[in-house]
């Protein structure tokens, strides 16, 4: 792999992979951004030199138009970062099929559709795989079936690739997030407002009362999580293969059970916390 890398992200139009494609950009790599909404994809690909090819990540076709893109424009592949994704709610009961097979095609079946048309080009440069997962692939939470098995199913796929083409090369790794500013966090924090009836009823106030628990207190930036994808597939991480790093701010080394000897946790209408 050259010091100067080709690099396809998808789900870049906003959040981590929007911050990914610029801090790859900044550092000189060629990237090849993905996504379902055009506007952001040309927005970035204006701003930063990226090439932007709208596409739904869960699309056979689209796959392989994304990674016959990059091989035209520049002629090889070194990485890709798997970040398209989408959230759906539910427990076991109750949840919609619907929304199961609509995550599972965006959040499983899209990557392994990209990883199958370009493992072949990542063999001939020795390249590198990072998906972005979440901390509900190690964690769960209440009414979160499709989301968090969906990202689980991510998690061993990514380190199948580990196990099955490390020895020719192909590194593969994992970054499980905890909540990040971005568009889909923010959505989820703008009904969560409404739903605990948090007194100003802000997104702001709704970040602030889910990380009131993790070590650090606060959400992640997309930036935080894109410096350490773009570790992960530079040549400084040539033996990280097949390792999950939380970038979640302490949430997973965390004991639930000692909360209570720190902070007074009440009812609130009902939602426990």
């Amino acid at each position: 792999m050259t010091d100067k890398r080709i690099v396809i992200v998808t789900g870049a139009g906003s959040g981590i992979g929007a911050a990914t494609a610029r801090l790859l950009r900044e550092q000189g790599h060629q990237v090849v951004a993905s996504g379902r909404r055009v506007e952001p994809l040309r927005r970035l690909e204006k701003e930063t030199g990226t090439l932007a090819f709208p596409s739904d990540a869960g699309d056979p076709d689209a796959a392989d138009g994304l990674v016959r893109t990059a091989l035209d424009a520049h002629g090889r592949i070194d990485g890709v970062v798997l970040n398209a994704g989408i959230g759906r709610g539910g427990t076991v009961g109750d949840l919609s099929l619907a929304d199961w097979d609509e995550v599972m095609r965006t959040n499983v079946t899209g990557p392994l559709l990209l990883l199958r048309a370009a493992i072949p080009h990542l063999l001939q440069t020795r390249g590198a795989v990072v998906a972005v997962a979440s901390v509900s692939a190690l964690r769960n939470g209440p009414s979160n079936v499709p989301y968090a098995a969906s990202k689980a199913a991510l998690l061993q796929l990514c380190r199948s690739v580990a196990i099955d083409y490390g020895r020719e090369g192909v590194r593969a790794n994992v970054v499980c997030p905890s909540w990040v500013r971005t568009e889909m966090a923010d959505r989820r924090m703008a009904r969560f407002a409404q739903e605990a009836k948090l007194e100003d009823g802000s997104v702001e106030a709704a970040y602030e009362e889910a990380t009131r628990f993790l070590p650090m207190g606060r959400p992640g930036e997309p930036r935080e999580v894109a410096e350490t994808i773009s570790w992960l597939i530079s040549p400084a991480a040539s033996y990280v293969n097949g390792a999950v790093l939380t970038v979640d701010g302490g949430a997973t080394a965390l004991d639930p059970g000692t909360l209570a000897f720190d902070f007074h946790i009440a009812s609130r209408g009902g939602a426990d916390l």
